[in-house]
């Protein structure tokens, strides 16, 4: 028996938003909204999307002894997440600098603090909630060698997910963990090392060739693509009025996580998944507009 459906290690950081008209090109400036600071980071928000929808939910993160540290850790518990994992100090919290345009598509540059941090030696300090999780998720905003930890120290049958964002090559070792590996177009060509030909199809066999044992290729309003070596399903995407994409990513990550865990087929969990990140971004900011499973199961 488990003690957490999900256990994410990962990323928390504090998400500092402004609304813009359009980007500044270089060396212009340009008024924006006034700002708005959520909690945020990628694993931060995987954690609370899960345990909105009711999974049984813990993080291994690092943020700094701060007022952003203490708002991440106050939204954490709100959700329900266990914050047991969650180790404070070393470095300011993290930051995300946000801009929103009016379609609600987002640019960001995010400076790690205290994410940068987070090492293998907390990861092998933490080897008990590693044993007590059915799955284990990453993503790329805590150092690499760190999640190549997680993989070497992960349980048997204990599944690992990763969204490689932001993307960069990655070890043979931590591929053939990956069950799936969640990206998108540029996610893809990054970790294939080139310009991506043909079809989601064909970039999912590149994927696949790599070495994850499955691969969930996102495709915005077009949806997703969930392949193995067993072939490939299409998940239409789910048409609502976007508002605001941040964190949507996240929350799609965490219910697919959270759904192959509990035994759902891959395309099922993906077109859960697909509910549930096209219910977030009808609302402003990341960890405030993820959804509950009534919320989903009313879209």
């Amino acid at each position: 028996m488990y003690d957490y459906d999900l256990l994410v290690v990962g990323s928390a950081n504090a998400d500092l938003v402004i609304g813009v008209e359009r980007r500044p090109g270089a060396g212009e400036t340009v008024l924006g909204s006034d700002l708005a600071v959520h909690p945020g980071g990628k694993g931060a928000n995987q954690a609370v999307a899960a345990a909105r929808l009711g999974a049984r939910t813990a993080l291994l993160a690092r943020v700094g002894d701060d007022g952003h540290g203490r708002l991440l850790l106050d939204s954490q518990r709100a959700a329900g997440v266990d914050t047991a994992g969650v180790l404070v100090g070393g470095a300011p919290t993290g930051v995300a600098l946000i801009t929103v345009d009016p379609s609600g598509d987002n640019s960001i540059v995010v400076s790690p603090g205290a994410n940068g941090r987070l090492t293998p030696e907390d990861v092998r300090a933490a080897d008990a909630l590693l044993r007590a999780s059915r799955v284990v998720s990453a993503q790329l905003e805590i150092p690499l060698e760190t999640v190549v930890e997680v993989v070497r120290r992960l349980p048997e049958g204990v599944r690992f997910v990763l969204n490689p964002s932001p993307p960069r090559e990655l070890p043979a070792e931590v591929l053939a963990a990956c069950d799936p590996l969640i990206v998108n177009e540029h996610e893809a060509q990054v970790i294939v090392g080139g310009e991506l030909a043909g079809s989601p199809e064909d970039w999912a066999r590149a994927l696949l060739a790599l070495g994850p044992r499955s691969v969930v290729v996102t495709l915005g309003a077009e949806g997703a693509l969930v392949a193995s070596a067993e072939g490939g399903e299409r998940v239409p995407a789910v048409k609502v009025d976007a508002v605001d994409t941040t964190g949507a990513g996240d929350a799609f990550t965490a219910a697919l996580a959270w759904k192959l865990g509990a035994g759902a087929e891959p395309a099922e969990a993906a077109a859960y998944a697909a509910r549930v990140g096209a219910a977030a971004v009808t609302r402003a900011g990341a960890q405030v507009s993820f959804p509950t499973a009534e919320e989903v199961a009313a879209l």
